[in-house]
């Protein structure tokens, strides 16, 4: 088929070249230029494993076309919506920033094609796109569709080209062959319902696992108060056959992202507005903002004053896998420690160099190792493999402190084995 994908940050950029790779000629349209010139030349804007080399692949078999010319989608039989829907210090969606850019789309749009929407946007509207196009119409037919994102950062690709099974919303038997078509070479497991349907089922997932990680880490909280292990309470939840072991009940760091907290917003917003009472699902969010807090609470417990102190800091990417600064929780943490008056050391193997406005706040160093040199506390944010490989003893030689915070308990195994160390995971009582 020929596809057009429109929006190419990381949604944007899997959903092209993974397209291409199925054997549909595609075009991957932005109206950012920069980045249209850095994709069309084989360099994908931000790192996701394969993916440069799939764009390559796609690039050198003539299946993928990058453009920021919007008319270049006057040729596609689906136009795939994938824009980045920008969300604010609170969680507030800029969703008319979206609806926007895919208005421009209309007056291109060939009589036949479908729209589908994967961008993070709330209920209801790609109905009111749908009206939004009737005075373009003309004597065009356009269908609207709705099909939830499933990105995976770290394992973007996987996750789109094996997918446990895909949710698409339609309004007619054309719209479901158009976009059965798409979908064919990927999976046959695709869940079909009413595109308002698909359009909830994308908050109510991730308000679900949102819930789940607010939930277990305020029981978390309590465990550590009463000296109860939460990897064992979470260990006797998840081996219950009627929850299991793929829940999100890890006690750990508190969600981030903007991703899960977008949809909250978006339920919580819903409720506001059709004047049902949403108590549940509004106190995830305050749930979640609290236990954010999390190291700074036992930072400031363990060394006081944190005026002077070099806090060494593993990790600030949004997730291993990738290289994604934006909503890190680490990143908020480097910056909290510096206005705190602390020196930051900070490593990630996949931060080359910080953006001018984290440089200011953060060191970065060349290795872990060099990172919690002299180092009062570490704290160890993103969970990095290779930072498995580091020998704790070596590590804690090299701090002028004893302090470890480790909330996924990632390097547990290496660290509570030493002596006179102060090691704290999300859950678990302070040892000394």
């Amino acid at each position: 088929m020929n596809v057009a994908v429109f929006g190419l940050w990381h949604l944007g950029c899997v959903t092209a070249a993974c397209l291409a790779a199925a054997g549909h000629e595609v075009t991957a349209l932005d109206l950012d230029r920069a980045l249209v010139d850095g994709l069309a030349a084989g360099v994908p804007p931000l790192f996701e494993p394969g993916l440069e080399d799939l764009v390559r692949s796609a690039l050198a078999a003539g299946r993928l076309h990058v453009t920021s010319d919007v008319a270049a989608a006057g040729t596609a039989e689906i136009v795939w919506i994938t824009c980045d829907t920008p969300v604010d210090d609170e969680d507030r969606a800029d969703v008319e920033w979206v609806v926007e850019r895919v208005a421009a789309l209309f007056p291109h749009l060939r009589d036949g094609a479908v729209v589908l929407v994967s961008s993070q946007l709330p209920v209801g509207t790609i109905r009111r796109l749908e009206k939004m196009f009737q005075p373009a119409a003309g004597r065009r037919r356009v269908g609207f569709a709705c099909s939830p994102e499933n990105l995976r950062l770290g394992g973007a690709i996987e996750a789109f080209t094996r997918p446990d099974r895909i949710v698409v919303g339609v309004r007619s038997d054309y719209d479901r062959s158009s976009v059965e078509r798409l979908l064919r070479p990927l999976t046959e497991r695709i869940e079909w319902m009413t595109v308002e349907s698909a359009e909830m089922t994308k908050h109510a997932l991730n308000a679900f696992l949102a819930t789940s990680i607010a939930f277990v880490n305020e029981v978390a909280a309590l465990c550590e108060q009463v000296g109860a292990d939460a990897g064992e309470v979470a260990r006797g939840l998840t081996s219950d056959a009627r929850i299991g072991p793929r829940a999100y009940l890890s006690p750990g760091a508190a969600f981030a992202g903007g991703t899960l907290a977008r949809d909250v917003m978006f339920l919580s917003q819903l409720g506001d507005r059709e004047g049902i009472a949403t108590r549940l699902l509004s106190s995830v969010k305050a749930s979640n903002d609290q236990h954010r807090r999390w190291a700074q609470r036992r930072l400031t417990d363990l060394l006081g004053d944190l005026h002077g102190k070099t806090i060494a800091v593993w990790g600030l990417t949004y997730k291993p896998s990738t290289d994604t600064l934006r909503r890190s929780s680490a990143v908020e943490l480097c910056v909290w420690l510096h206005a705190q008056g602390a020196r930051v050391h900070a490593h990630d193997p996949a931060v080359r160099e910080l953006p001018a406005e984290l440089a200011a706040s953060i060191h970065l160093a060349a290795s872990a190792l060099t990172a919690v040199e002299q180092a009062h506390a570490l704290v160890v944010s993103t969970a990095w493999p290779a930072y498995r490989d580091l020998d704790a003893a070596d590590v804690l030689r090299r701090m002028s402190g004893r302090v470890v915070l480790d909330a996924n308990r990632f390097l547990a195994g290496g660290f509570e084995r030493e002596p006179a160390v102060t090691y704290l995971s999300v859950g678990k009582r302070t040892r000394a």
